[in-house]
């Protein structure tokens, strides 16, 4: 197994693993957008769950609602490891590209849904129904967009697959800044009821012009080079019954190093309801906080990834993963212990920061886990049962210890031990695999 580390820095600046020339810049939009369309409807349900909770899902009592709300976020999920099987093998088979484009056709299709679907008021119990069905047809698209466009991006560069590959985590950032800028401009400038009626329709509707213009640069990619080390490794069989006959070791500590960064990315998508049910805080705050930590994803995971094509993978991710678990409980305590707009920004900009360092160089030692045969199929359904399991149910399970135990500080000890199983996860990543 490959350690990740690269050669020289700019080997594939401007030549894909066979010398091709290509463009980097284009490979990198085309093949982020779309991982940047799934965050971005992800943060955008999740930040503005409290509106969608009282159009569609109305309940005697406001936590009641809202957990159906993120209960429904949250079901969602279970079509994800079904998506990466299907997709995953896909991509695997018959080509990156094609499966690409299906993950955003289909992406866009349920966001469409979400967009236009009438209120519960109109339509009753069909209104929640649509959703659940929009949001089922987005997490099968998921299921299969990080896998295929990963591995595309790696075979590619394969000398600069940490950097190169940091860039499907930092449009996750981009996206959640645009997503918290959205809900910092509504919460300013609409009025509340207008916003409740319509305007939380908005930001959706804005993923809609983003899913056209992924589609057409994508349909322009060409598929990465063959190469004939990696396709020795391979088999004939389906790479589902590969990766689930051979490689099961593989998936279970992909998904133990994705835990902790998977949970702070759902943490950050809570982190606006929490200001306003647990902090009593104004949307704007919670909203403002979350756009300062998108913006430090944004501009750090890059830069973390191509440090990791040098100094190795592992490195930098222990310290991290450590120092959130030291983190998690005093920065709950300094939230509930005194509320200010100030605290929460300077939380979330802290573990904005040590997420970067820790996600940076993930997405290329999940990718260094399993050969090019197997690549989309492993790496799709190792990250999405890891954020089915722990991302997806983050936002319900933090709600729902914190009204079950009445202490503000629970989600601190559930982050905390996820940050533990992440640290074990390393040192097998390290030790099992040789990964440095």
């Amino acid at each position: 197994m490959t350690t990740g580390t690269a050669t020289t820095p700019h080997a594939a600046a401007n030549v894909d693993g066979t010398g091709k020339p290509f463009n980097l810049t284009r490979m990198l939009i085309a093949t982020s957008i779309g991982n940047a369309l799934e965050w971005y409807d992800i943060a955008v349900y999740g930040f503005f769950a409290l509106y969608i909770t009282k159009a569609f899902f109305p309940a005697a009592d406001e936590t009641v609602g809202l957990l159906l709300a993120f209960g429904t976020f949250a079901i969602s999920y279970l079509a994800r490891p079904l998506g990466a099987l299907v997709l995953g093998n896909y991509a695997d088979r018959v080509g990156r590209k094609a499966a690409m484009l299906a993950c955003i056709l289909l992406m866009v299709l349920g966001t469409a849904m979400i967009t236009v679907m009438p209120t519960y008021a109109s339509i009753g119990v069909f209104a929640p129904l649509g959703i659940l069905v929009a949001r089922l047809i987005q997490g099968f698209s998921a299921g299969g967009e990080f896998g295929s466009a990963t591995a595309f991006l790696v075979e590619h560069a394969p000398d600069r697959r940490g950097y190169i590959a940091s860039w499907q985590f930092a449009s996750q950032g981009l996206s959640s800044a645009l997503a918290a800028l959205f809900g910092v401009l509504l919460t300013v400038y609409l009025p509340a009821d207008a916003l409740q009626d319509w305007g939380w329709r908005l930001p959706f509707a804005f993923g809609l012009l983003v899913g056209p213009v992924g589609l057409y640069i994508r349909r322009h990619l060409d598929e990465p080079p063959a190469d004939p080390n990696d396709h020795a490794h391979g088999s004939e069989r389906a790479a589902v019954a590969t990766v689930f006959a051979s490689q099961k070791l593989n998936v279970v500590v992909a998904i133990g190093c994705l835990i902790i960064s998977t949970a702070v990315n759902y943490l950050l998508v809570y982190m606006p309801t929490y200001a306003v049910k647990q902090l009593g805080l104004t949307p704007t705050i919670g909203y403002t906080s979350t756009f300062a930590g998108a913006i430090i994803l944004t501009v750090l995971t890059p830069y973390v990834g191509h440090m990791s094509d040098q100094l190795g993978r592992t490195r930098a991710m222990l310290v991290a993963s450590a120092l959130l678990f030291v983190s998690f409980f005093p920065c709950f305590l300094l939230l509930t212990a005194n509320p200010t707009a100030m605290v929460i920004i300077g939380v979330v900009i802290w573990l904005a920061t040590l997420k970067s360092v820790y996600f940076g160089a993930l997405p290329a030692l999940m990718s260094d886990l399993f050969p090019r045969a197997t690549r989309a199929t492993g790496l799709s359904f190792s990250y999405n049962l890891g954020v089915t399991m722990f991302g997806g149910l983050g936002p319900l399970a933090m709600t729902w210890l914190t009204d079950v135990t009445g202490s503000k500080l629970s989600p601190s000890y559930y982050l905390m031990v996820l940050a533990a199983m992440s640290f074990a996860s390393l040192i097998a990543a390290r030790r099992r695999f040789r990964i440095s």
